[in-house]
């Protein structure tokens, strides 16, 4: 079986509000980003699946024929993760981002290819503009791209994908991302597939096609940390102190749907000063509730101080631990905190998945990019889908 040629984008994510509240049924609402993961993928006849991963340091090879017996090996019951964790060597319970992605893509391919006679020999090159393991949705991006790239090489989707097969893409990716993050809410590879500024509650994705422009400073900590460890951690919180921490994810929600309401208004009435107020003090609760939830780190703690002293409002993104945090910048203010370099300025109205030809992506994007965002990252968030 050959499988031809397939480049694909997906966007990173930011969360404004309802991190960790999302995956015990509350409203999130979170917007994609301009900066992407890219994924080539070609068919090749050298008998091999080989991945390369440069921004995590990390490429592997299998010959095809090693592969095929773990596609109907199902003796004693074993799942298929399972069979594939022996065979990569991936111990149970490892947060190592190259295991983990090395893990997802197997199951993905080998899922994607049961039917097949035979295995079909390919190259995977995924190279991304989003740091890992920041809150950016970079796992996520991933996922989304290497569902589209399969699913097209699978012949499964046309090249212009209808939301039913966005759909279908979104949940190949959601399977890659659980096997990354163990029980992911489902937020990163939704706004990864549809792009825009999207509402999350219990499964249900809805685009919000009527908000105002907003301005953030996105900044990354550089501090490494394990979502899945992280999701894990407040449930258990969650299950030991249900009449402390319910509440907490209930306010959480509130202060979703009050963050909508007022993003509604702006777009319709314009925006105002007290809106501001609002959004700014929306923030503040919600970088306290995610402390309660033990989600917090010092250095998110340092960048909430050095902002605040200037007059800004800020919060974590993503599942905390460390990562990126987010600050609202108000019209026309260019303060900027002393030790927080702008690296980049740009507007977000980022598209979902998208398929390019070779012709479209700039040529030094087709060459061994590996970016790394240093500190901090200025962002002008325009959030009409």
């Amino acid at each position: 079986m050959h499988v031809g040629e397939r480049f694909v984008s997906a966007p990173g994510k930011a969360i404004l509000h309802g991190e960790h509240a999302v995956v015990h049924g509350k409203v999130a609402l979170a917007v994609s980003l301009n900066l992407r993961t890219y994924l080539r993928l070609q068919g090749t006849a050298s008998g091999q699946i080989c991945i390369h991963l440069p921004n995590i340091d990390t490429f592997r090879a299998w010959d095809v024929a090693a592969l095929q017996p773990l596609v109907s090996d199902r003796k004693g019951g074993t799942s298929l993760v399972e069979r594939l964790r022996a065979f990569a060597g991936v111990a149970e319970g490892s947060t190592d981002s190259g295991n983990m992605a090395v893990l997802a893509f197997l199951y993905l391919y080998l899922s994607g290819f049961a039917g097949a006679q035979t295995l079909p020999s390919m190259s995977v090159r995924v190279w991304s503009e989003l740091p890992t393991g920041a809150g950016l949705g970079s796992s996520a991006a991933y996922t989304v791209c290497l569902s589209a790239a399969l699913l097209s090489s699978w012949h499964v989707l046309c090249f212009s994908w209808s939301e039913e097969e966005l759909t279908l893409i979104n949940k190949w990716a959601f399977q890659g991302e659980k096997i990354i993050h163990g029980n992911p809410s489902g937020v990163d590879n939704a706004v990864a597939t549809w792009g825009g500024i999207l509402r999350y509650h219990a499964g249900k994705i809805t685009p919000l096609s009527r908000v105002p422009l907003l301005r953030i400073l996105l900044t990354n900590t550089k501090v490494p940390r394990s979502t899945k460890l992280l999701v894990s951690g407040v449930k258990d919180k969650i299950n030991k102190f249900p009449s402390i921490m319910v509440p907490v994810l209930e306010s959480v929600d509130a202060v979703s749907r009050t963050c909508e309401l007022t993003l509604r208004e702006m777009a319709t009435a314009g925006a105002s000063a007290q809106q501001y107020d609002t959004l700014e003090e929306l923030m503040d609760i919600n970088q306290h509730h995610l402390s309660v939830m033990g989600v917090g780190h010092p250095a998110l703690d340092t960048l909430c101080r050095l902002t605040l002293a200037h007059g800004l409002h800020s919060k974590l993104t993503g599942a905390g631990g460390g990562g990126c945090g987010i600050t609202l910048l108000r019209p026309g203010n260019t303060t900027h905190p002393h030790h927080t370099p702008v690296l980049h300025t740009s507007s977000v109205r980022s598209a979902g998945i998208s398929e390019h030809t070779s012709l479209s992506l700039n040529a030094a994007l087709c060459d061994d990019i590996s970016i790394s965002l240093s500190l901090s990252l200025s962002l002008s968030l325009s959030t009409q889908c």
